[in-house]
């Protein structure tokens, strides 16, 4: 259970270290992405996909749990 919380929390915290690099001047296409606000969306279904794939994980590993009790 604690390294489900863990490993959930570390996936939810990746984008924030993501953020704390500075982008340089060279990247044109970066900046284009930004201007256009494009960049926030991406962002957001890329986290939506991996809280999805962490809440089936996690649910995964209940279930797995549940049926080694069982035996």
């Amino acid at each position: 259970m604690k390294n489900s919380l863990f490993y959930a929390l570390t996936l939810l915290a990746t984008p924030l270290f993501g953020m704390a690099q500075q982008a340089s001047t060279a990247e044109a296409p970066v900046h284009f992405m930004y201007s256009a606000g494009r960049s926030y969306l991406v962002v957001s279904v890329i986290a939506l996909i991996f809280i999805g794939i962490a809440a089936y994980l996690f649910h995964l590993d209940r279930k797995i749990t549940k049926l080694e009790n069982e035996k």
